[in-house]
């Protein structure tokens, strides 16, 4: 059994996925060659902005927004304290300061109520997370965003495709970001990411950035980096694009069958009102004194789970200086040590899935 089944989908899509690929060999423009082009105009309409830049990586992608809101030293940027390590990487990178706030324990998102006791002259912006494929509460994020004059940047790399009160991600704040890497909703054969923005001026600065800092060859107007995408992995996506959305319903049905035969063991996932929910991972809690025994359990079982994430930032090395300590986020530590994830993936059948279950509510009896 697999935790995320690519062999299945590139299977699936084999014949549209080669035939992209062969193009760009045919034509050799292995960078910013025209399906760049063709996947962000794709992209950008899905999304319901008018721009879509894509980037080397999803990290790469948070980088850039960063650096083209020009913040640097001095600056603050708020995040929460558990997800992949990128989201406070970045802001650290780009010379800022991660400054952290708790979680909603029932979706692991960002909690809107701690947000403006957080902000302080120094702060440029907000970067809540979509967590495990479900959006936040961005109205409220953008309504405080907007009255102290903040950005904020939707870190949606699990949430490709999942919308809240009919905006999807990507789609509901000034800058979003989203990774392609290959695990992802919607994943390429290797790094990828992209950027989306509705202003001008931004998508102008980020597209000068991910370049070496110029849009026009020879002429640098930022200092920039290296992070185009590779037109092989653009052509990846192309092929795979008619088949997203049904993907994406197989990922509601299937996670909302896991909720309804998981209830009554576990505590499963909470679709927040006005939410769809791309379930980039399957997530549930089990008790912390129980995890390590049910993982393993699990395992000898053939059944593959994941944790994610079983630290958070402000307990990584890396982050010492920050000065915070254990407690001061109680909900993320909480979830640190409870969740486990569960094999999810758009097409997990109902009879692993019946496995998956029943090895779970037998490792939890033990």
């Amino acid at each position: 059994m697999e935790f995320i089944d690519l062999d299945t989908q590139y299977r699936k899509y084999q014949k549209e996925i080669d035939k992209k690929m062969k193009a760009v060999l045919e034509h050799g423009q292995y960078i910013m060659g025209p399906e760049i082009d063709e996947l962000e105009a794709i992209l950008a309409e899905y999304v319901g902005v008018k721009h879509c830049i894509t980037v080397a990586s999803g990290t790469d992608s948070l980088e850039i927004a960063l650096r083209a809101l020009d913040i640097g030293s001095g600056d603050e940027v708020i995040t929460v304290p558990f997800s992949w390590i990128s989201t406070a990487e970045v802001i650290s990178a780009v010379g800022a300061k991660p400054v952290f706030i708790d979680i909603e324990p029932d979706t692991y998102n960002m909690d809107p109520n701690l947000l403006e006791g957080a902000i302080t002259e120094n702060t440029k912006a907000i970067m809540p997370v979509s967590l495990f494929g479900q959006m936040p509460d961005l109205e409220r994020i953008n309504q405080i965003a907007d009255k102290h004059n903040i950005a904020v940047i939707e870190d949606a790399a699990q949430s490709f495709g999942a919308t809240r009160n009919g905006k999807r991600s990507c789609g509901a704040s000034l800058i979003a970001s989203t990774s392609f890497f290959p695990a992802k909703p919607l994943g390429c054969y290797g790094d990828g990411g992209a950027l989306f923005t509705n202003d001008d001026e931004l998508a102008e600065t980020m597209k000068a950035i991910r370049s070496h800092g110029g849009i026009k060859r020879h002429y640098h107007t930022h200092i920039g980096m290296n992070g185009r995408f590779d037109t092989l992995q653009a052509a990846v996506i192309l092929g795979k694009w008619a088949g997203f959305e049904d993907e994406v319903k197989s990922r509601n049905q299937i996670g909302a069958r896991y909720t309804e035969l998981l209830n009554d063991h576990v505590i499963t996932p909470v679709v927040d009102k006005g939410n769809t929910h791309v379930y980039a991972q399957y997530t549930i809690r089990v008790a912390e004194e129980k995890r390590d025994e049910i993982v393993s359990s699990m395992k000898d079982a053939g059944v593959p789970v994941g944790i994610y994430y079983p630290k958070c930032f402000h307990e990584q090395p890396v982050f010492q200086y920050l000065g915070y300590e254990y407690g001061d986020f109680p909900e993320s530590e909480k979830a640190s040590r409870e969740v486990l994830s569960l094999p999810m993936h758009p097409f997990l059948s109902e009879e692993d899935q019946d496995i998956v279950v029943e090895k779970l509510i037998e490792s939890l009896a033990i």
